[in-house]
């Protein structure tokens, strides 16, 4: 087995500490508060105390023993968390401090770190046009943080892209229904589909990630633009204002088709960007869909 490098290991520590104080504070309530376990669970019977709910009182345990008496409950939280990540080649562009595929990684090592301190199950399948990495979900500190260190260290053999093979591989990874975060770029013919058949079984949330360079071509000149995926190139001038409008034009029109995309497939959609992080549009999400469950 080949050794973590320890540059790895150092990010996994950091992303640990990040998720224990983002865990015990605000992401953490809005995280619980948002992803609810299926049911309660009887805890214990003892008497009652002032400040218990008369709701919760047993009548019947109250009559027998002349002294009143409450049943307690605990959520049965037993939440199974898989994220599903896209790690092809157009993962690995970035014009910021980071590319897409290190914020996407990072993302989902901390999202893997964050559900199991919640002692939820999380697993992790890693995609190109190909399974990469696959771990069912599991619970456990020690799983977590194995898994954190898996993604942060892996490197694809494939550049190629599509989320059939990672839709295919969650039906046997997540036999009931879960909770399914899909961090991508979406630049995937196949998106659409399997978003819908994963929505089907599953409580689905797209997180597109996104460089700010994808949607405004900077003039610098004769540039040669490359498939990322394919190596196809093209030679452009970029200080010609006519090219920069057509490309500003079409990459909106690209992203607006690929939002109805997301909406249309029943997915909640988080954007994260490459010079924006990842906390404030997740912490954003979490609050609005916790006001939306209370609404």
């Amino acid at each position: 087995m080949r050794a973590t490098p320890p540059e790895v290991v150092r990010a996994v520590k950091l992303l640990d500490l990040r998720t224990k104080r983002l865990v015990s504070g605000q992401f953490g309530g809005a995280y619980r508060a948002v992803f609810k376990g299926h049911g309660i669970e009887f805890a214990e019977l003892r008497e009652y105390q002032p400040g218990d709910e008369v709701r919760t009182i047993d009548w019947n345990v109250t009559a027998r023993t002349r002294r009143p008496h409450v049943r307690r409950y605990v959520e049965e939280r037993e939440l199974s968390v898989l994220v599903l990540l896209d790690v092809s080649g157009s993962a690995w562009f970035g014009t910021q401090r980071q590319l897409k595929g290190q914020v996407a990684a990072e993302l989902t090592a901390a999202l893997v770190l964050a559900a199991a301190r919640q002692n939820d199950r999380v697993g992790v399948i890693a995609v190109s046009d190909r399974v990469e990495l696959l771990r069912p979900p599991r619970k456990g500190r020690r799983h977590a943080l194995a898994l954190a260190r898996d993604v942060l260290a892996l490197e694809p053999a494939r550049r190629g892209t599509a989320l059939t093979p990672a839709a295919d591989a969650a039906g046997p990874a997540l036999p009931q229904r879960g909770i399914v975060f899909v961090v991508s770029d979406f630049d995937a013919p196949d998106a659409e589909r399997s978003l819908r058949r994963l929505a089907l079984r599953h409580d689905v949330i797209a997180v597109p990630v996104e460089d700010p360079a994808e949607f405004s071509l900077p003039d610098v000149g004769i540039a040669r633009l490359a498939d990322p995926e394919t190596g196809a190139g093209i030679e452009v001038d970029t200080s010609d204002p006519a090219v920069r409008v057509l490309f500003a034009r079409r990459a909106r029109a690209a992203r607006e088709a690929r939002d109805r995309m997301l909406q249309a497939s029943g997915a909640d959609v988080v954007r994260v960007t490459t010079d924006g992080g990842f906390l404030d549009p997740m912490l954003r999400y979490l609050r609005s869909r916790a006001g939306r469950r209370g609404g």
